[in-house]
């Protein structure tokens, strides 16, 4: 069993810091190991507790997000940064990813925006266990899976809360399913459940294969690329 991903919340509004924990709380996979209100304490915390992930505010009383990232680089620590904050300048958000933030969450935000960011984030973390080399198609899904998938002009009628329900009933499958299946485990009709995983087929997170079982008709059976 894949252990849970270690989560420091850091965030100086309490009431903001416990609806993210729990937030966390809500998702498979991942478990908190504390929260913290300055970044003096986000940095004693995350040498002392080693966590996978920290949920960053940038604004926070003692420093800017942003400089304690830089000060956790300079002192050799790999941990993975989510930005969550409502500063959203085209400033802060150039310097967060060239700092290698992985997530970028502007406040005010739902639970499902929160989840959409923290499954794919999960995705991409356990896209690297189990492995000493990387193919350049492996690099590419690896880095596809930290975007959530987003409706274009051409894919109108996809509903992102839908889409998310279809992709957690597939990541609950690791060797695949139906549209049936799915559809089964979403409680939407098959016809939809069908039409949101082509969707996932085309954007390249999911690989679609001929299922032959007994007698009846083949079917398509869908698999989420890690």
């Amino acid at each position: 069993m894949t252990a849970p991903i270690r989560v420091l919340v850091v965030e100086d509004e309490p009431l903001t810091a416990e609806a993210h924990a729990a937030y966390v709380a809500r998702l498979d996979g991942f478990t908190v190991v504390g929260t913290v209100g300055t970044g003096r304490e986000m940095l004693a915390t995350v040498a002392a507790e080693r966590p996978d992930l920290v949920l960053l505010d940038l604004n926070l009383p003692d420093a800017h997000g942003l400089q304690l990232v830089r000060a956790l680089r300079s002192a050799g620590s790999a941990v993975d940064v989510i930005a969550v904050t409502a500063a959203h300048d085209v400033r802060a958000v150039r310097n967060a990813i060239a700092l290698g933030v992985v997530q970028y969450l502007v406040k005010p935000f739902s639970f499902r925006s929160f989840a959409d960011r923290m499954t794919s984030y999960r995705e991409f973390r356990r896209g690297f266990e189990d492995r000493r080399a990387l193919t350049q198609a492996d690099i590419d899904q690896r880095l596809r899976t930290l975007r959530p998938v987003a409706p274009t002009d051409h894919e109108k009628g996809i509903a992102p809360e839908t889409l998310g329900l279809v992709r957690d009933a597939l990541l609950e499958r690791p060797d695949g399913g139906s549209a049936s299946e799915v559809a089964e485990a979403t409680g939407l009709s098959r016809v939809t459940a069908r039409r949101y995983l082509e969707h996932l087929a085309a954007a390249g997170q999911v690989g679609k294969d001929v299922r032959h079982r007994g007698q009846g008709r083949p079917e398509y059976e869908y698999r989420w690329l890690r």
